[in-house]
């Protein structure tokens, strides 16, 4: 049987099979353009494409795509065969170096928000040779850029690849102004942590909210949740254990390197972390991993669940965003020194990001909005829609003191003594997590903990190297003009501390108290997708895009354009699922429950007159209240899908779906899920939430 160490990697042109399958030369070459993120050299392409093609073959592989990041959310590919005619009637399995570099996928039906017309269908995938090929499902897979004829990016690799390279220019500015002049390249790794449900397949299909939004429309809260809290870190059922063995071995295949796996708060949830790598590989690697959860569930009878909020009542899922920065010579900037000198050069970006944070608030919201995630946000189970940051007690003290001109005096770090002599003791961190947090600081990165789980990373991860080479710019520009570096250096730590503490807060995110703290600090609190998109076209935010070449204007209005679309497409789909569960699903079953209880009731006032008939008077007249109420309020719903139909795109019909179809929803829920209660449960159309979440 194969080890892991054996099989870790083995459908991936990495580095071990690039030195097999390449001439020396050409893969010291390949080498370095993938390490300084140089543009390749196009006369080594063949050779590598040919190289490429002979390790596929070698695998079976008959089939080669350009995988891509449309504005969809998920990825996208186009197989071609390897074929190629011979004059003798034969075949060859062929592929160039031009096929390799550049690809030509039909972009018409992508969204693009407005920059381009629906017949200019031609576009372009570009080869990314930071990120390896792989090998899925018998294809050979080679991660692209794509962009439209005129050359806009279409696509969420792109932006995220010039955003690293803005940040790493700012950064080696910065550390260059340090002494370390051997840096050459900055590269911001990321490590996600996806959260999930798991459901049996056959109580899935009988769900058509759930196959339909991904989220169940319909639902009254079972006798037992999470309040038990007892399926945390609880042990594994069967079925979930032989799922994530095999999702191990299969993403460890890809290269993949899956680390964590539990059960999470709610009943069905779980989570899987993996180690990090460059933002761009893990944002590869995340697709892959969503893809390939779904289809190793497939093969469970299970069905995966990536929608932020799945279920009213427990928590949603999430997808934690750990970020760093680290040097191609091996240092990770935000751990902290065992030097003064290493100190303030850490506290130097440390402040930047701070910086960045506070200014660009608004940024990072926008980032993690979506339609599913309003549900999810604030909702005690996730960060609320208000930006902050965690330092902890340690940290926040030094920049306190800083600002103050006071001294800060470095602490010894304490032990644990847990008071069993058998135990040993181990040191105490210096900061408690917070996990009440939107963006923390857990000791040599921070955890932006806002995503939605069914989001690609590269959105988020894009505006923090963005914001964050902006301050780092503007602090190398300030420190390359001082003519004595250490005093220039405490004195921007100083004032930018103090101009920034605001978004600092070490507290509970959850309450109240600190909702109206953060009005009183005049933090945002954007607490819908619809609230927040338009700051996204606000000047400043397409002049710092603009200004490090990671958007253009025209861009990120498209991309406005596209996520409000997207907002107003994903509600109208719910409306129209719950519109016909309700008429074709609900109704019916309180009207058949009702005409049988009746019948029931007739006969036991025809053999017994003197029975009161409490229950069934009872439940008749709730019921017939009900369904008269939703039928009422359904046809109100229609109406307001009419005129949905009937406005314009753009941030008014975005404002209409949030602030009129969604509550008209909720009020015909409230009303199905009170129905729940009262029809028999073999009248009741569709799997309750308890057969949901136990059926597993």
């Amino acid at each position: 049987m194969e080890t892991v160490a054996e099989y870790f990697g083995s459908l991936v042109f990495n580095t071990k099979m690039m030195r097999t399958y390449l001439p020396g030369d050409v893969y010291q070459e390949l080498k370095m353009t993938i390490k300084e993120g140089k543009a390749l050299n196009p006369a080594i392409a063949n050779t590598v494409a040919h190289g490429m093609k002979e390790w596929a073959l070698s695998k079976g592989v008959t089939h080669f795509t350009h995988w891509f990041q449309p504005m969809t959310g998920i990825t996208a590919e186009k197989h071609e065969s390897f074929i190629a005619p011979t004059s003798d009637g034969l075949a060859l399995m062929e592929f160039s170096g031009k096929e390799l570099i550049k690809g030509e996928p039909d972009a018409s039906s992508f969204p693009s928000g407005g920059l381009r017309a629906t017949f200019e269908a031609r576009g372009y995938t570009a080869w990314d040779p930071s990120s390896f090929a792989f090998i899925k499902e018998n294809t050979l897979c080679i991660p692209t850029a794509f962009c439209s004829y005129s050359g806009e990016v279409l696509d969420k690799k792109t932006p995220l690849l010039r955003s690293m390279e803005a940040i790493s220019e700012q950064a080696v500015r910065i550390l260059h102004l340090f002494g370390k002049g051997e840096v050459g390249r900055v590269i911001t790794t990321v490590g996600p942590e996806q959260e999930y449900f798991l459901l049996d397949k056959s109580v899935y299909l009988k769900r058509r909210d759930l196959i339909n939004t991904g989220r169940t429309l319909l639902g009254a809260r079972p006798p037992k949740g999470q309040e038990l809290e007892d399926h945390y870190f609880g042990n594994l059922k069967s079925r979930v254990s032989l799922f994530m063995q095999e999702l191990d071995r299969e993403l460890w295949k890809l290269g993949i390197l899956a680390k964590t796996e539990h059960n999470e708060v709610a009943p069905a949830q779980h989570e899987l972390a993996v180690i990090y790598t460059s933002s761009n590989v893990a944002t590869d690697q995340n697709q892959l991993t969503m893809e390939m959860m779904k289809k190793v569930a497939d093969k469970h009878n299970l069905v995966c669940l990536l929608h932020e909020k799945p279920f009213a009542g427990v928590n949603g899922s999430g997808k934690h965003n750990n970020w760093s920065l680290s040097t191609d010579t091996g240092l990770n900037l935000l751990e902290p020194g065992d030097s003064p000198k290493d100190n303030e050069q850490f506290l130097l970006f440390l402040v930047a990001i701070i910086a960045a944070v506070d200014d660009y608030q608004d940024l990072l919201r926008i980032s993690v909005a979506s339609a599913g995630n309003d549900h999810r946000l604030g909702a005690n189970e996730a960060p609320p829609a208000i930006v902050s940051i965690f330092l902890g007690d340690e940290l926040t003290s030094i920049l306190e003191s800083i600002a103050n001109g006071t001294l800060s005096v470095n602490k010894t770090r304490e032990s644990m003594l847990l008071g069993v002599p058998g135990i040993p003791r181990f040191p105490k961190d210096s900061t408690d997590r917070n996990r009440t947090s939107p963006f923390a600081f857990t000791g040599n990165k921070f955890e932006f903990r806002m995503l939605g789980s069914s989001f690609s990373v590269s959105g988020p991860n894009i505006v923090l190297n963005t914001i964050v080479a902006d301050k780092l710019c503007g602090f190398a520009d300030q420190l390359e003009r001082a003519t004595d570096f250490t005093s220039a250096l405490l004195c921007l730590l100083k004032e930018s501390y103090q101009k920034h503490r605001r978004i600092v807060f070490n507290g509970n995110n959850y309450s109240q108290v600190w909702v109206d703290e953060a009005a009183r600090r005049g933090l945002l609190n954007l607490t819908s997708t619809v609230d927040c998109l338009p700051l996204f076209v606000a000047e400043k935010n397409l002049a710092l895009f603009s200004r490090f070449g990671v958007f253009s204007t025209s861009e990120m209005t498209s991309r406005f354009g596209i996520m409000m679309e997207n907002y107003c497409k994903t509600v109208h789909i719910e409306a129209l699922t719950l519109i016909d569960m309700v008429r074709r699903q609900i109704l019916p079953a309180i009207s058949s429950f009702s005409s049988s209880l009746a019948l029931a009731a007739t006969g036991k006032q025809a053999l017994l007159p003197s029975l009161p008939l409490l229950y069934e008077k009872g439940v008749l007249e709730t019921l017939s209240t009900l369904g008269d109420s939703i039928f009422t309020q359904i046809q109100g719903l229609e109406g307001l899908v009419v005129q949905a139909e009937m406005l314009p795109d753009g941030t008014a019909c975005g404002r209409f779906y949030a602030d009129s179809i969604l509550p008209a929803m909720v009020s015909v829920r409230s009303l199905c899920d009170e129905s729940e209660l009262q029809v028999g449960a073999t009248y009741w159309p569709i799997p309750t939430y308890e057969e949901l979440l136990l059926s597993v």
